[in-house]
């Protein structure tokens, strides 16, 4: 069901890889609710996923970016301009990656060269979206920013390892942005930390499967999917919370407030 939400709405969506991407069913969800968009990913990202399919299915253009380049980002949001016949109203973040955990590497003893590379696409990419909008004017007032984290950025998951410091810096960059965008263009910034999410980028993580179940019995309302965090983007993009800026919000079915569940008890008595 839709509601029209996003009405007349233009924006930028990253990210999408295939269809099990929050970005993905984000873009989706924003079509059905009435929005205009363009989609972009890295170069390289996109020979790897099947973003053509979902342009065609959401009449969508594409415009590949480095969000690492500064370059690249203007012409993202320059082009993004002429494409949709006017600034953006929102812009979604969903971009992250760890070559230490591509590799395996423990937390310990880390690649600083590959730590430096994850903090500039999972974070810094952030600041530098932000930083060439900003310039360039090109957010309406008003307009909305998500990117997505994780509970690891306040709370120690080894296996998360350096992208939990990686996701620490992008939530305070939405904080510290979203002050100054806020002051300036009542351009709201948040992040949603999301629960557990069978995406390609999640699943790729060592004991993904084993912590992902044991999120969804520590969870009252369980596990949060990806379908339903692009439902909560959509209410961040939309009108109906004009007031929320600078707030890392957690959608995770209650996981982040319940210290341990009858359901989780029980199973470690039985053992």
């Amino acid at each position: 069901m839709s509601y029209n939400l996003l009405k007349g709405k233009r924006g930028i969506i990253s990210g999408a890889l295939d269809e099990n991407s929050i970005a993905w069913k984000v873009a989706e969800k924003a079509h059905a609710e009435g929005a205009t968009f363009v989609l972009t990913n890295a170069p390289i990202a996109m020979r790897m996923g099947e973003i053509k399919q979902l342009a065609e299915k959401t009449n969508s253009q594409i415009i590949p970016a480095d969000a690492t380049n500064i370059d690249d980002l203007t012409n993202l949001f320059t082009k993004s301009q002429e494409i949709l016949g006017g600034k953006v109203d929102f812009v979604l973040h969903s971009i992250g990656m760890s070559v230490n955990i591509r590799k395996n590497i423990p937390y310990t003893e880390l690649n600083y060269e590959y730590f430096a590379k994850g903090i500039d696409v999972s974070a810094f990419s952030l600041h530098k979206m932000l930083s060439v909008a900003k310039k360039l004017d090109a957010i309406n007032e008003w307009g909305s920013v998500v990117a997505l984290s994780y509970i690891a950025a306040q709370r120690t998951y080894p296996f998360y390892t350096d992208m939990a410091d990686i996701k620490a810096m992008l939530e305070s960059i939405a904080r510290s942005f979203g002050y100054h965008y806020g002051t300036d263009k009542k351009v709201r910034i948040n992040t949603i930390s999301q629960s557990p999410t069978k995406t390609t980028a999640g699943s790729g993580v060592k004991g993904f499967g084993d912590f992902y179940e044991y999120a969804d019995k520590n969870s009252p309302l369980g596990n949060a999917s990806a379908e339903s965090c692009a439902d909560f983007c959509i209410a961040l993009f939309s009108d109906l919370t004009k007031m929320v800026t600078m707030q890392n919000i957690f959608h995770d079915g209650g996981y982040s407030s319940t210290g341990a569940s009858m359901e989780l008890m029980e199973k470690f008595n039985k053992a």
